[in-house]
């Protein structure tokens, strides 16, 4: 792939697809941008960096790399000593340090759902796949979209391994050296607000808070997430 234009990277998390990025998308083509969605299999974190990686690998020029949720960890392993990348963007995000997890840091500070809203698939392997609840989905992780809207991301929701959930981030982490920016949702019920707000703090990264937005704010506030991802695009990419 091959752009003269920054590329934006957009990496989901777990319980969702690369589909929820639609409306964020849309608006961000339509402002001129090149934009790929990355698939993020939710196998396992040091599993999911990898592939990522190997697709940023493929990218020429610069890249704004965005993730969200669980997508997060997943960008700050993947995005690590690939000189392309000049911002991580976290949109409701874990930004883990080496050593943690996105469980341990989901229980950091009280106010989480997730654990309750879990529904467990066992696999022939030995592993768990790990859904949420549809019955819980629209007032734990996507209160502020409508309950239409919430009824089809349960549905089409794709669920990621116990294991990728409970896997330390190994390695350096790239937020340490490349510029950051973080949107936080202020009435999230999947990672605490005070949870994001101490991990965008500890990475000194430039943070909005959308008081009031879920779990789902790229979805919910597409405006907000568009208008960061593109101060990130316009810092960090473009002549100053």
């Amino acid at each position: 792939m091959v752009s003269g234009n920054p590329t934006i990277v957009l990496v989901h998390g777990a319980f969702a697809d690369s589909s929820g990025f639609n409306g964020i998308a849309k608006r961000l083509v339509a402002d001129g941008h090149s934009v790929v969605a990355a698939p993020n299999p939710l196998r396992g974190l040091a599993f999911d960096a990898a592939q990522v990686k190997a697709l940023l690998d493929s990218i020429e020029g610069p890249i704004v790399l965005v993730g969200h949720s669980y997508g997060g960890a997943v960008i700050s392993t993947a995005a690590e000593g690939n000189a392309n990348v000049k911002a991580l963007v976290y949109l409701a995000a874990f930004v883990p340090e080496t050593g943690e997890s996105a469980q341990a840091l989901v229980e950091k500070f009280p106010g989480s759902t997730v654990g309750e809203s879990l529904k467990p698939v066992p696999l022939p392997d030995g592993q768990v796949d790990l859904y949420i609840d549809p019955r819980v989905f629209h007032p734990h992780f996507a209160a502020d979209v409508s309950a239409e809207e919430a009824t089809l991301y349960s549905i089409t929701q794709r669920p990621a391994t116990g294991a990728a959930l409970g896997e330390p981030a190994t390695g350096p982490q790239a937020w340490h050296t490349i510029p950051s920016y973080n949107l936080i949702s202020g009435a999230d019920r999947i990672i605490p607000p005070a949870t994001q707000e101490f991990m965008a703090q500890r990475s000194g990264a430039k943070t909005q808070v959308v008081e009031g937005a879920s779990h789902m704010v790229f979805v919910s506030r597409p405006g907000a997430t568009v208008a960061l991802i593109e101060t990130a695009v316009q810092e960090q990419t473009l002549p100053q």
